[in-house]
């Protein structure tokens, strides 16, 4: 299973997967994993220019800086979230991060990213998650902690990449207590899927990302096992894993099919599939 990966991302993937890939299981160096990334870094703090395949163009936006922040966490950098942060500070002051903002609008996206700079829980809760899973302290993301506890508790209507987001960040927000009452109720909303392209969906261990995760507890044991056992047989005859949704553009096809491949060999590993 992991030489077929191996091979696939040596033909199609990035140079920044390929680095992941060898941290990951091949004890490969966490810098050069940051450089790979720091490679899409921007004056301003932000990141841009694809590192997000859903969203090109050389401006500085939420999506990229979430791609980040995620591989600092896989490799345990936490430093390098302090320009992102001061980032954050300047364009979204109040907590509030929205999916894409206007500065993009002059480049191409996929049609399902906006550029209407309207802060939401999707990235907010998604890139609060992740610096809280790099131990960071910062005046910022506690307004942005607040925003998300704000609007899980209201959540009554939502979407399966919304109620993912929210999953995240209550695996990762110190109030325990407050995380495991939240999640409980969440455990009883029903995602709508209107507009969602034929097939696309998300499955259990998206939400439950590791068996430590809140959301374990929305599925039962016989669910989260067949769904491991599909996400092992999703492996291509190339080696590489499928990703669930369209692909606005050729290019995005093998930019994301090599992060759906490394994603789903560490989930496999984090739940004990693989060694």
């Amino acid at each position: 299973m992991i030489e077929q990966a191996r091979n696939f991302l040596w033909l199609n993937a990035r140079t920044l997967e390929q680095r992941w890939f060898e941290h990951a299981f091949a004890g490969g160096s966490a810098e050069h994993v940051v450089s790979a990334v720091l490679a899409y870094r921007n004056d301003d703090g932000g990141y841009g220019y694809g590192l997000e395949p859903d969203h090109r163009g050389p401006t500085s936006q939420p999506l990229h800086a979430l791609r980040a922040l995620q591989v600092f966490v896989e490799v345990n950098a936490p430093e390098q979230a302090e320009s992102i942060l001061r980032w954050l500070t300047d364009t979204c002051p109040d907590g509030s991060v929205p999916f894409g903002m206007s500065t993009s609008k002059d480049h191409p996206k996929a049609p399902w990213v906006a550029a209407d700079d309207q802060g939401g829980l999707l990235l907010t809760a998604q890139i609060a998650a992740a610096l809280h899973a790099l131990g960071t302290t910062h005046p910022w993301l506690d307004k942005a902690t607040d925003y998300c506890w704000q609007e899980i508790e209201k959540l009554e209507q939502t979407h399966p990449y919304e109620l993912r987001a929210a999953a995240m960040f209550l695996d990762e927000v110190p109030d325990r207590a407050r995380a495991e009452l939240a999640a409980e109720k969440l455990k009883h909303l029903q995602p709508s899927t209107e507009g969602y392209a034929d097939g696309e969906a998300l499955e259990p261990h998206t939400y439950a990302q590791k068996p430590t995760s809140l959301a374990c507890g929305w599925f039962t044991e016989k669910e989260l096992a067949e769904d491991l056992d599909e996400l092992e047989r999703g492996q291509q005859e190339d080696g590489g894993w499928n990703f669930g949704f369209p692909a606005f553009t050729p290019i995005v096809d093998f930019e994301w099919r090599s992060i759906a491949t490394v994603d789903a060999l560490l989930t496999l590993r984090r739940y004990g599939r693989i060694s």
